[in-house]
């Protein structure tokens, strides 16, 4: 396996171009040219060695303007591979998947609970391995492991500081993988490696704005201001579980009362209906196929659920005021329930017209956004000068 970088590549006009060609390609070296003014040699002789390098693939001609009909310039997808894993609180997932996000292979792993840092780390390597298993024609072409992790990350040392949902503390996560594997390893918040993941690969065209956020066994919000990562002075930023809608609420594991978790995640909502019913204790996914099927009190409780998520998002909208905001995580599924409360809130209650008219839409890449997202965080690596 080789070591990944584009450490080595980069420069700043090769980053421009290299830019260039992936939102705008197939695309001639003219073209290239005129939209970021640089002079056609300088165009070539980096379109030269970006092709050497495999990044940049040469297409069919294209339209002529008059002389002979140019060579169109593509990114090559296929010439290399990113590890993506997504360290779920009770599963590990991994995926390879090319430049464009297409997924090569999985493996999955279930968690050991309740778990050590050491067995965490073997779990790991162990879904990487088995995902690499299955093409080991594409190990030459890996250039890096992304790791989407809950709860807080140091980011700069690759460092899981707080996963709650394992009860587990400094798990060294990029220092043990680099060293397995001899790849470059970026490790991120689940959530906001889900929001770089649905900027680069969510269809969203042009923002410069745009807040994800996951709802599934917590709550967590990945903000992205002029295309890249917020991230907060201590890397908390984005844990809007946390947020407080009702000061006489629910206790949260968190010692808080009233947070925004406690009324809009899974175990929120299946924690308010088996208080209802006598019936044999329902997940939040029963829930929802029950109110599919016409249980008017369980659509009820998603309904409210989505109104609770409404007013922590209107205190979002009044605080960044973002383009979009985006919803991910399995209980977003529930979109018939909780998307029209959440914009009858919104509407409701932020501050001016233009405010409530904030769209806000549900994830299109599914139960892959994490995975997606932990892919981004080398794609960044490849095409961004930093």
């Amino acid at each position: 396996m080789r070591q990944g970088t584009f450490k080595w590549m980069k420069s700043v006009n090769k980053s421009i171009i290299l830019n260039i060609i992936r939102s705008n390609g197939p695309i001639s070296r003219a073209q290239i040219a005129k939209k970021t003014n640089l002079t056609p040699p300088t165009v070539s002789s980096n379109v030269k060695e970006l092709i050497e390098q495999k990044i940049v693939k040469e297409s069919e001609l294209g339209q002529s303007q008059g002389g002979r009909k140019p060579t169109m310039l593509l990114i090559n997808h296929q010439a290399f591979c990113i590890i993506g894993v997504d360290a779920g609180p009770e599963y590990i997932e991994c995926i390879v998947a090319d430049l464009s996000g297409k997924v090569m292979n999985r493996s999955e792993t279930k968690l050991p609970l309740p778990i050590t840092n050491q067995q965490f780390i073997a779990a790991l390597k162990s879904c990487i391995n088995g995902c690499l298993e299955g093409i080991p024609e594409a190990e030459d072409k890996i250039i890096g492991i992304g790791v989407a992790m809950h709860g807080v990350v140091k980011v700069d040392t690759g460092t899981s500081l707080y996963a709650p949902n394992i009860g587990l503390v400094n798990i060294p996560i990029k220092d043990e993988l680099e060293r397995a594997f001899g790849l470059e390893v970026k490790v991120e918040n689940d959530a906001r490696a889900m929001a770089l993941g649905e900027f680069w690969f969510g269809n969203h065209g042009e923002l410069t704005s745009m807040l994800t956020v996951n709802i599934g066994r917590g709550v967590g919000a990945g903000l992205i201001i002029n295309g890249k990562l917020y991230h907060g002075s201590s890397n908390i930023a984005g844990e809007i579980g946390h947020m407080t809608i009702d000061l006489h609420g629910e206790i949260c594991e968190c010692g808080n009362r009233g947070c925004l978790q406690t009324f809009v995640t899974g175990p929120a909502i299946a924690r308010k209906v088996n208080k209802k019913t006598s019936e044999n204790p329902l997940t939040a996914e029963k829930v929802f196929e029950q109110a599919i099927d016409g249980n008017e009190e369980f659509a009820a409780i998603l309904k409210e659920s989505g109104r609770a998520m409404g007013v922590g998002l209107t205190n979002l909208i009044h605080i960044v005021n973002p383009e979009k905001i985006v919803l991910g995580g399995g209980v977003s599924k529930a979109e018939k329930f909780i998307l029209p409360a959440i914009l009858e809130t919104i509407e409701a209650s932020a501050l001016t017209p233009l405010a409530s008219q904030t769209k806000v839409e549900v994830s299109k890449l599914g139960d892959d956004a994490t995975l997606i997202g932990a892919i981004t965080l080398l794609m960044v690596d490849v095409f961004e000068l930093k």
